[in-house]
């Protein structure tokens, strides 16, 4: 419902725009009626049309009302107090000003008309019925006057500027950007006020009035449609000039944000050197992130060599791709590792001109062991390697992928699934299956390397866990488990304390998140469903046969009531270090010199988003707010973090620890986490 009704502000705006203009263009044209005849019937036109610019702005206001009753401020506070007022009190203006004036307007130039049609006429009054259908000064003042015209393009104005205010959310409120556009809107308005009274007047004191020339008129228009397209070239030009990005960023250059917390003494919150020195005190020295590395001494447990290359791969179809791989194939080898062990990875880069990284989804790894190219380490280019050490401190499912242009990088294959099983081996045997959609550009949806229905044979009674990964960047992926009862047990790698039984219940994954589901094996088919249509998907039966189960009617998996609670080292009554907050919206603007809908963060894209900082140790609490119209997928690298509250409902079921949230349109998370993993 949100994102329908950001959409109705975002495109019936422009409509209301368009109709006010319309109106306002024949209104200031009045004027031009060379008879009264003309004049009487261009007001009337001008009276009907003064319905149509109040249908979008009643659907704009209706809209805006009920974000208001239903939503948090954050969703409708420029809206109420800026977007509406700019549509309501000329909308106002028209009918209570324009609008009698314009019914006074058709009554006297009705009645000049009737009195001349009644009448028995010689050839001498004929001359005056003709003179008296000429333009003369007290009809023509009528129809000058200021509180007829100006109404109409006020409102033409008003849509402008709450179209600039819907394209352009100034959220979280900033006063520059609200100034700007409101003090434009006054002064045009003003202006116009003007320009109008001094005509009325002039019109008033002329005996008889003329209608401009054409050419009088179409110089005017000429000479303020020059100054008008002059000005919009200059701020048009400054604009993508300014937007240009430089050769290299540094990924440190955001703008500071503590959290409430009040910078330190003697701290310049623009030095990035000195705001990581001041705020782990005047003692303390920055460190390097190429310091913040996992354990360089020890022989390893497990070794493995990811080769990142460019490779023809055959689907279960037969389709081909021409896809980016780890080790020729998709996805990359499955890295399984045990609890506590020193892991030792070799990414080689064979042929990947943009360069490469592995990053650990989901797995809190030292800041330089989480390849994030441009943060954390630089790309690998073509002919270079780079070695990770870490030590595999969770439990859980986890995935891997290029963190360099990540959006193309892992569209074409570049990334592979990483299981940290516990210590101690579970005494019961586990049917363990991961399953990795991958929406493929040339072949559609593929689980792994298989585009087809698959099949498993699963003895009954066997106790089955399925680890669904959600690889696709920004799509939310949909699983639906048929035939059999089952539990969640883990969200992006983290159990869930005391799962209850579902059925008829189906998962919905946020790009890049995780889920896993257990149950046991009964003795008839069980089919996980992957997508909406049912087409693809895996099926389980003790003897590998059997048909797909139809889909009957499922309801969504929410876990903010799931499960039991338990103890959790921050929840919603700790005292927290910093407490922040992220506004994610749209608006229309320039970026490296192209225009088009930015999605924001408070306001800002990259490189002038906002940069949280705080200390080892200290409790963050965030609340992220989804205003766009579309889902985010806020991951949080190197920590999880906590769900407290979802749209103002506290989580009461098992602590909802997640890496990657899901924030749809319209949303409001609180989420916390205990900063211990230091570095940028």
């Amino acid at each position: 419902m949100y994102s329908i009704s950001i959409n109705i502000i975002l495109f019936v705006s422009p409509l209301f725009f368009i109709f006010a203009w319309i109106g306002s263009v024949k209104a200031s044209r009045l004027l031009y009626s060379s008879s009264i005849e003309r004049l009487n019937r261009k007001t009337r036109k001008l009276l009907f049309w003064s319905w149509f610019p109040v249908l979008p702005a009643a659907l704009i206001i209706a809209t805006i009302a009920w974000m208001q009753q239903t939503m948090e401020q954050d969703f409708w506070l420029d809206r109420v107090f800026i977007q509406a007022p700019l549509i309501i009190v000329p909308i106002l203006a028209i009918w209570f000003a324009a609008v009698p004036k314009l019914i006074k307007l058709k009554r006297v130039t009705k009645q000049i008309l009737a009195e001349q049609a009644t009448n028995e006429h010689s050839l001498a009054d004929q001359d005056e019925h003709n003179a008296a259908l000429q333009p003369n000064s007290p009809v023509y003042q009528r129809a000058a006057s200021p509180a007829l015209i100006l109404p109409f393009q006020m409102t033409a104005l008003g849509a402008l500027t709450a179209l600039y205010f819907a394209w352009v959310p100034p959220m979280p409120l900033q006063w520059l950007e609200i100034t700007v556009p409101l003090a434009v809107f006054v002064l045009a308005t003003a202006g116009l006020w003007a320009r109008h009274h001094i005509r009325f007047k002039q019109i008033g004191k002329a005996p008889n009035y003329v209608v401009p020339a054409f050419w009088k008129r179409a110089s005017a228009m000429l000479g303020v449609c020059v100054i008008i397209a002059g000005s919009a070239y200059y701020l048009f030009t400054t604009a993508i000039n300014n937007s240009e990005l430089p050769t290299e960023i540094d990924m440190a250059s955001g703008t500071v944000n503590y959290g409430g917390q009040a910078i330190p003494v003697g701290m310049s919150s623009h030095n990035q050197q000195s705001s990581v020195e001041g705020l782990n005190g005047s003692s303390a020295k920055t460190v390097s992130v190429a310091d913040l590395t996992g354990p360089q001494e020890g022989t390893p447990n497990r070794r493995f060599t990811l080769t990142a290359q460019k490779k023809t791969v055959t689907l279960s179809s037969g389709k081909t791709i021409d896809a980016w791989t780890y080790n020729g194939q998709i996805p990359g080898p499955e890295l399984r590792m045990k609890e506590g062990e020193l892991v030792e990875i070799t990414l080689v880069n064979e042929d990947i001109e943009q360069g490469v990284t592995a990053d650990w989804q989901g797995l809190d790894v030292p800041n330089a062991e989480d390849g994030v190219a441009g943060a954390t380490q630089s790309a690998v280019m073509p002919g270079e390697a780079h070695t990770y050490r870490l030590r595999a401190e969770q439990v859980g499912t986890f995935w891997y992928h290029s963190n360099q242009v990540s959006q193309d990088s892992i569209r074409s294959g570049l990334f592979g699934a990483l299981i940290v099983e516990p210590k101690e081996t579970p005494m019961q045997t586990v049917k363990d299956i991961t399953v990795m959609p991958h929406q493929w550009k040339e072949a559609g949806m593929a689980i792994g390397s298989t585009d087809q229905l698959e099949r498993m044979t699963i003895e009954p009674g066997t106790s089955v866990r399925m680890r669904l990964i959600n690889t696709d960047d920004w799509v939310q992926q949909k699983y639906t488990l048929i035939g059999t009862h089952f539990e969640v047990a883990a969200i992006d790698g983290t159990e869930l304390n005391k799962p209850d039984i579902l059925t008829n219940t189906h998962i919905v994954a946020a790009a890049w998140g995780r889920y896993d589901l257990t149950f046991i094996m009964p003795e008839h088919p069980v089919y996980l469903s992957v997508g909406d249509n049912g087409r693809l998907g895996i099926l389980m039966s003790p003897d590998g046969k059997g048909e797909v189960p139809a889909i009957s009617r499922t309801v969504a998996f929410d876990p903010l009531h799931y499960g039991s609670p338990a103890a959790t080292p921050v929840d919603a009554n700790s005292r927290f270090n910093h407490d922040f907050t992220l506004i994610l919206d749209h608006k229309l603007g320039f970026y490296n010199r192209n225009i088009d809908f930015l999605y924001t963060m408070n306001g800002h894209v990259f490189p002038d988003t906002p940069m949280p900082m705080f200390k080892e140790g200290d409790l963050v609490k965030t609340t992220i707010v989804n205003r766009g119209n579309v889902d985010h997928p806020m991951h949080l690298l190197g920590h999880h973090m906590l769900v407290l509250s979802r749209n103002g409902k506290p989580s009461t079921g098992s602590p909802w620890w997640t890496d990657t949230l899901g924030v749809q349109p319209g949303e409001t998370y609180e989420v916390a986490f205990v900063a211990d993993h230091p570095g940028l």
